[in-house]
């Protein structure tokens, strides 16, 4: 199966992507979780200031523990790796290709034909590229999520590129 897929069209630099990689990449996105977590903006100082006190009233009513050790931590992301179920968001690799000014549509090639999104929706658009674990060999190599989730049962399948317009 070939897990490269180039993103061409109306950009200042045609590029690859390789599926194959994305799973060492830090901004991959645990699709396990990504639709069921609760989306919210707070002020980072709030959040910060909740986190810290938590802490501080964990460590008085239960003593300080020690943090996980280094090989616990690595043996956990492991086991999440060959276990979970993985996306990335498209809008890095489309920011890196720079679209032209004139560019207004992505077209996502499958190999049964082709679907269209404004730019803008296509930088928000997630490719799924494992499931529990596994490569998608079958029909991918990445499925096309919405970011809202609605098409998460049906996802856009057998991609096999991106061509700005």
């Amino acid at each position: 199966m070939n897990t490269i897929m180039p993103i061409k069209g109306k950009v200042k630099f045609p590029i690859t992507l390789d599926a194959g990689v994305w799973i060492f990449d830090d901004r991959r996105i645990d699709l396990n979780t990504y639709f069921t977590e609760e989306k919210s903006e707070k002020d980072t100082d709030e959040v910060e200031f909740t986190v810290a006190s938590k802490h501080w009233d964990r460590v008085i009513k239960e003593g300080a523990v020690s943090p996980p050790t280094l090989k616990s931590e690595r043996q956990f992301e492991k086991v999440r790796v060959l276990t979970g179920s993985f996306g990335i968001i498209l809008k890095p690799f489309l920011e890196n290709a720079e679209p032209e000014p004139e560019a207004s549509k992505l077209v996502i090639e499958t190999s049964t034909g082709e679907h269209s999104v404004s730019l803008d929706e296509g930088k928000e658009l997630i490719l799924a590229f494992s499931k529990n674990g596994k490569p998608l060999s079958t029909d991918g190599p990445v499925h096309i999520l919405y970011p809202d989730g609605s098409n998460k049962e049906n996802p856009i399948k057998n991609v096999k590129g991106f061509r700005v317009q």
